[in-house]
């Protein structure tokens, strides 16, 4: 068991610190983290945050989940280990798809 909470259904106005203050009363928080989008600057509607104890995960998950935090219902379970054979979702790129003929001037 781990004491690292994954925490979805965020509000963009979440920010670190309220996601600490929200699980503060539960234990030492240890890191409490909004996960940002890179390009846009906006929050990915996600976090983690590690508390100190196993037991403080507990409540925390007990009293949490399905709560509401900033005017969204949040999710909060145990955050789950990246699989070392995990790459991510597929690459990213786009694939060229120039169909075949047709007049490309039409809509």
């Amino acid at each position: 068991m781990g004491t690292k909470l994954f925490v979805g259904g965020l509000s963009w106005d979440t920010t670190d610190e309220s996601l600490n203050a929200a699980f503060a009363a539960f234990g030492r928080v240890v890191e409490a983290k909004v996960i940002m989008d890179r390009d846009t600057g906006r929050s990915r509607g996600f976090g983690f945050v590690t508390l100190d104890s196993n037991e403080a995960v507990q409540a925390a998950i007990a009293k949490l989940d399905g709560s509401t935090l900033d005017g969204r219902s949040i999710r909060v379970n145990e955050a789950q280990e990246r699989s070392s054979d995990s790459r991510g979702g597929g690459g990213g790129g786009r694939r060229d798809s120039r169909g075949g003929g047709g007049d490309r001037n039409r809509w």
